[in-house]
């Protein structure tokens, strides 16, 4: 290709695609959020690439097709979230790429948090969705990489049913122990008062009656020639009002809380052997989502209780604790120490740095990847203490950006030391791209 690339949105990854493409020797006109003058300006008949790299995806669609209708023969590629604006987009432009960054980047997040000798744990194509393949670079000095089949280990998926199982019916926060709470002393008043009601009647009218009084319709006449029943009565009348109150209390809180983690079925909180996904934002909801796929237990953590991917984790049957990943307490109500992993998957840098530093803290054992976007940052922190595996989000969604608007189709982008490797679906390496080039010249 020895045209021109213009790259729509000047975000850290449209810096980087810019410089990447720079460094590759293409010509590169960089712009953000041009005007519809701008884009026609732009749009010359030398341009071969358009990129449009915006965080909003009404934007990227608007701007795919008004650069699509000015110069149909460019190649196109488009970042967007939203399968639906996808679909959407793929119809009208149909030789286009249009890929979410989560889709390059997860692979990598998924391999470092459950198989850290690949560089990626992608699907082998989009029809079957069972069979998946590692992506692993070699030792050798001329960048070469193997796919081979991956099969999540048998160990790993039966230990995380068992923390599934293990997390049937128990409590991950102070509401849902409330209402097991009052559960849990209803039931035994009924037990007690149901042993107690055989000294004068047979098993069904002692059940009966007891589940009468703890539901507070009438209680059965007592004679007073027993004081120590009057006493029981009394005990369990006192009982039965604090247990009725902890449990209406712990249900509208349940109710109301949105639900996000179930006390009963697919979506509680594992006890053990699962994966702990910090930030359920689009990264992060995709993220677990694949390790669900693979069979692998998992529970989210998000920050913001109206996120709107919340509902989407929900539809999935993932739980997710609705809290800070950097405080301690929610890293224990997600039992950090019995995970199988930890991974720090929110946008913001500084965040993933904290929710790492709090985890240390608590479970110094248990595996941590953090999302990187930068560096500069993970570099600082990393110059002070081991922080865990590393996955450069932006550089990796840079790097593929890149090969695509160089006429490539990679099938995979993976990190290798100091250099991103895009590879083709037969395993070879089609680009060594750098992976710290973050100097875009262009004004």
């Amino acid at each position: 290709m020895s045209g021109r690339i213009l790259v729509v949105g000047k975000t850290p990854v449209g810096r980087r695609v810019c410089g990447l493409l720079q460094e590759s020797g293409l010509n590169t006109v960089h712009l953000d959020e041009p005007s519809d003058a701008d884009l026609r300006e732009a749009l010359t008949p030398d341009v071969d690439g358009i990129a449009v790299l915006l965080h909003d995806d009404i934007k990227v669609l608007r701007y795919s097709l008004a650069a699509h209708h000015i110069r149909p023969s460019a190649r196109l590629f488009a970042a967007m979230f939203d399968r639906t604006a996808r679909e959407q987009l793929r119809s009208h432009v149909p030789d286009s790429v249009v890929l979410s960054p989560a889709a390059i980047t997860v692979p990598s997040l998924v391999a470092a948090a459950i198989h850290p000798e690949a560089a990626a744990i992608r699907r082998r194509g989009t029809q079957d969705e069972s069979r998946w393949v590692s992506v692993t670079p070699t030792d050798d000095d001329d960048n070469d990489v193997t796919i081979t089949d991956y099969f999540t280990p048998e160990g790993v998926k039966r230990y995380g049913r068992l923390g599934r199982l293990s997390g049937q019916l128990r409590a991950y926060d102070a509401g849902t122990k409330v209402l097991l709470t009052g559960i849990i002393g209803l039931i035994s008043i009924i037990i007690l008062d149901t042993i107690v009601g055989l000294q004068h009647a047979h098993f069904l009218r002692a059940l009966y009656d007891a589940t009468r009084t703890t539901a507070t319709i009438s209680a059965p006449a007592l004679s007073d020639d027993e004081p120590w029943v009057l006493v029981w009565a009394t005990i369990a009348a006192l009982s039965v009002l604090t247990f009725t109150a902890m449990f209406a209390a712990g249900i509208v809180n349940y109710l109301l809380s949105g639900r996000h983690v179930a006390l009963l079925g697919r979506r509680v909180a594992p006890r053990f052997g699962h994966v702990i996904v910090a930030g359920m934002g689009q990264v992060g909801l995709r993220l677990a989502e694949e390790l669900r796929a693979l069979g692998v237990a998992v529970i989210g953590i998000e920050v913001k209780p109206d996120a709107r991917t919340l509902q989407l984790a929900r539809a999935g049957s993932i739980p997710v604790i609705v809290g800070d990943a950097a405080s301690r307490s929610t890293l224990k109500a997600a039992r950090v120490e019995e995970a199988e992993a930890l991974i720090a998957a929110g946008s913001a840098e500084w965040d993933n740095i904290a929710v790492a530093v709090s985890s240390l803290a608590i479970a110094p054992n248990t595996r941590l990847v953090i999302r990187a976007g930068t560096g500069d940052a993970i570099a600082e922190t990393r110059s002070l203490f081991a922080i865990g595996a590393v996955v450069d989000v932006n550089g990796l969604t840079a790097s593929f950006v890149t090969s695509a608007m160089t006429g490539l189709e990679p099938y995979s982008v993976v990190s290798s030391g100091e250099a991103d490797l895009a590879v083709d679906s037969l395993g070879r390496v089609a680009q060594v791209l750098s992976a710290d080039t973050d100097r875009c010249e262009c004004s």
